[in-house]
């Protein structure tokens, strides 16, 4: 995913650019928890379409945030379980230490995270950019072993609601309570921050993943997440 941009149409406000890099799909997201209008999309997928690209993508959306894409013809491109967990009970403290992600953990956290996910889904230093810029306040730990990165997470807030936006752990270190650890430090951080409760998602074949979440409180939300996706084709550039 290169840099995003921000549109602005009144008093919406999306983040668009490509998606991972790729010159032919887009990616479009709103801010969380504001979803945009018919108008506010229309003019993000005018300006894609007068950028050169062929198809958008949407950012992880609850169906609340979903109805103006729908009513501009995009479909679903992959559902998504959607666990939330309330902050009104202390939270264990990790049993493994975590520390701020500096700049020279660059390599070692993308390299963590193109093992732990599908192509599709992998970060390149934009979407980890990204998905650290996407609420206002965000915290970035990483756990290291003599100084080779083994995880690391990304964790934002935005007014009551927390967001757990990315999770990793080497596929050769899980097990080792290094997930546990790091959910538990953004447990953590959120309630510290006012919070309220926190949102991750995950893939509806991760059962790794749920499993984590479902041991440290996290429930299913009933209807959970949806990538969507819609052509370019029919749609006029802006002028």
């Amino acid at each position: 995913m290169g840099r995003l941009d921000t549109v602005q149409w009144g008093t919406d406000r999306l983040r668009v650019g490509p998606w991972r890099g790729d010159a032919h799909i887009a990616y479009i997201a709103p801010i969380p928890g504001q979803p945009p209008s018919v108008g506010a999309v229309g003019e993000c997928l005018r300006l894609l379409a007068g950028r050169g690209f062929r198809s958008a993508l949407t950012s992880a959306l609850t169906p609340a945030e979903q109805d103006a894409f729908l009513d501009l013809h995009f479909t679903i491109h992959e559902h998504l379980h959607l666990l939330r967990r309330p902050l009104d009970r202390p939270v264990t403290p990790p049993s493994v230490p975590t520390r701020r992600g500096r700049r020279g953990d660059r390599a070692g956290v993308l390299e963590v995270d193109h093992r732990s996910f599908s192509p599709f889904w992998r970060f390149d230093q934009a979407g980890l950019n990204d998905a650290r810029e996407a609420t206002p306040a965000s915290r970035y730990r990483v756990i290291d072993d003599a100084g080779l990165v083994v995880g690391y997470a990304v964790t934002g807030r935005a007014g009551p609601i927390s967001y757990l936006q990315r999770l990793a752990v080497r596929p050769e270190r899980q097990g080792q309570g290094l997930g546990t650890s790091l959910t538990l430090d953004a447990l953590r951080w959120a309630q510290r921050r006012g919070a309220r409760s926190m949102l991750v998602n995950t893939q509806e074949r991760n059962r790794l993943a749920l499993s984590l979440y479902e041991h440290l409180g996290f429930v299913l939300e009933r209807d959970g997440l949806d990538v969507l996706e819609r052509p370019l084709a029919d749609v006029g550039a802006s002028p």
